[in-house]
C-alpha cells in the first residue's frame, strides 16, 4: 500500500473525500438537517474516526445500528454538544438505562420496548428521547399501522407522565435504490399518514425522516427534516441504476491494497489453488496477494475479481482461500513487495468496490463491510496522513 510501509495490506480511508462527500450530500438535502449514518464501523470505514469527520463537514446527527455502537461513540467524544446520536437496533434486556444516561435518541417499534424505556427511564431519573419508527412496507422493523394507534397513545401518555419525549417519527424504504418503483410514492404517502396521526394526537416531534442514500440523491419529496444517508457518505452509489458516484459529485473513500507476497515463474498445465479450478495456459508467472475471505474478500469472486498490479487488470485465478489468493500476471514481473490495488476510486485505472461487487454477485456495500480487522485503516486526509485518535491512524492496526 503505497506509502504505508511493509504493511500486509490496508485499507486506506480518505477522510478528506468523506467530508466533501457529506457536503455534496448536505447540499442535495434541501435544507434538511444531516445524519451520518455509521453503522456496522461505518461501512468498515472506523465509526469513530468518520463520525469526527462527518460532524466536521456539517453533519448534526449520527447514526448506529446497534445501542453498543451508539455507546462507543460517546464514549470517544461524540458528546451531545458535538451531535445527537440515534440508534434503532434493541433487543429485550437492552442498555436502555445507558442509553438514556448517554442522551441518545433510542428508536421504539413496539410496546415491548416503549415499556422497557419508561422502566429505564424511572431507574434513571430522567426522560428518554425516543423516535416512534413505522413499518410503512419495507416489512423489517417498526411498528405495523394497524398497531400505530396503540404505540402512539401509550408513547403520549409516557410523556405525559415526564417518563419521555417524542423526539422523532421515522420509518425507512424498501426499494428507493430503484427509482420508480411503485412503493416508493405508496410508502411515503402512508409515512404522511401516519405522522398525521401522531401529530394530530399531540406528537411534537424534533424530526421525521425516511430518506436513506438512494432517496436523499433522488427523491427531494423524501427529505422532511432530516436525510440518513449510509453507503452515499463513503463515495459508493447505492445502486448503478441510480447513477454513479461521479454523477452525484461523490469520490469513494476506501481504497483496499496488498504487498505482492511472491512472484513466481510456472509452466503450462500447472494447477491453481484448491481444486484446481484454474490451470495456466502456458508458461507464466503467478503473483500471490496476502488477502482471502478471512480478511473479507468474497470467496464469490474467485475466478472473476479484479486486481490492478503493475498497471494491469488482473483477474483471481482459482479460488480464494482464507488468507491468500493467486493472479496470473501472464509473464510480467513485476516485483514483490509491488502493490495489488483490488479496490479504489477508480480514477487511477484501479478496480472499484462495485467492479468486486459485479464479480461476487452481490452489492457494494458488502465488499466495503465486511474487510475484516485484520486489515488496519490507515487515515489520510486529501493525501496527508493524519492522526484522528482513533486505532488505525497511521498505518497502526485497527
Amino acid at each position: 500500500m503505497s506509502g504505508s510501509g511493509s504493511l500486509r495490506a490496508g485499507a486506506l480511508i480518505d477522510l478528506g473525500a468523506l467530508r466533501g462527500n457529506v457536503r455534496a450530500l448536505r447540499a442535495r438535502a434541501s435544507g434538511a438537517a444531516f445524519m451520518a449514518v455509521v453503522k456496522a464501523d461505518a461501512y468498515g470505514h472506523g465509526a469513530l474516526a468518520c463520525a469526527r469527520a462527518a460532524v466536521d463537514a456539517g453533519a448534526t446527527w449520527v447514526g448506529t445500528a446497534t445501542p453498543e455502537e451508539a455507546l462507543a461513540l460517546r464514549a470517544g467524544g461524540i458528546g451531545p454538544d458535538r451531535a445527537r446520536v440515534m440508534c434503532w437496533l434493541w433487543t429485550p434486556g437492552g442498555p436502555f438505562r445507558e442509553g438514556i444516561e448517554a442522551d441518545l435518541d433510542i428508536s421504539v417499534s413496539g410496546l415491548w420496548a416503549l415499556r422497557e424505556v419508561a422502566d429505564a427511564a424511572r431507574a434513571a431519573g430522567r426522560p428518554a428521547k425516543v423516535q416512534l419508527k413505522a413499518d410503512t412496507g419495507l416489512g423489517r422493523n417498526g411498528c405495523q399501522p394497524a398497531d400505530w394507534p396503540e404505540l402512539v397513545t401509550e408513547a403520549l401518555r409516557a410523556e405525559s407522565a415526564g417518563l419521555l419525549r417524542i423526539t422523532g417519527l421515522w420509518s425507512h424504504l424498501a426499494c428507493a435504490d430503484e427509482p420508480g418503483h411503485d412503493s416508493i410514492d405508496a410508502q411515503l404517502t402512508l409515512f404522511r399518514e401516519l405522522v398525521a396521526y401522531a401529530e394530530e394526537r399531540g406528537a411534537r416531534p424534533d424530526v421525521r425522516h425516511i430518506a436513506n442514500s438512494p432517496a436523499t440523491l433522488t427523491r427531494p419529496d423524501a427529505h422532511f427534516d432530516l436525510v440518513r444517508p449510509g453507503i452515499a457518505m463513503y463515495g459508493i452509489s447505492p445502486s448503478p441504476e441510480c447513477g454513479t458516484p461521479a454523477d452525484f459529485g461523490l469520490r469513494p473513500v476506501m481504497t483496499l491494497t496488498a504487498s505482492l507476497a511472491l512472484v513466481k515463474h510456472v509452466p503450462g498445465g500447472h494447477g491453481v489453488s484448491y481444486g484446481h479450478r484454474y490451470v495456466t495456459p502456458g508458461d507464466t508467472t503467478l503473483g500471490l496477494i496476502p488477502l482471502g475471505y478471512g480478511d473479507g474478500i468474497p470467496r464469490h469472486a474467485s475466478g472473476t475479481g479484479p486486481v490492478l498490479v503493475g498497471g494491469k487488470w488482473r483477474t483471481v485465478a482459482g479460488r480464494i482461500a482464507m488468507d491468500q489468493f493467486v493472479v496470473d500476471l501472464g509473464g510480467d514481473e513485476p516485483p514483490v513487495g509491488a502493490d495489488a490495488v483490488l479496490f479504489g476510486p477508480g480514477d487511477r485505472g484501479e478496480p472499484t468496490a462495485e467492479d468486486w461487487a459485479q464479480a461476487a454477485g452481490t452489492i457494494a456495500y458488502e465488499i466495503v463491510t465486511r474487510i475484516g480487522s485484520r486489515v488496519p485503516r490507515v487515515y489520510v486526509d486529501e493525501g496527508a496522513p493524519t492522526d484522528v485518535g482513533a486505532p488505525g491512524a497511521k498505518g497502526s492496526g485497527r
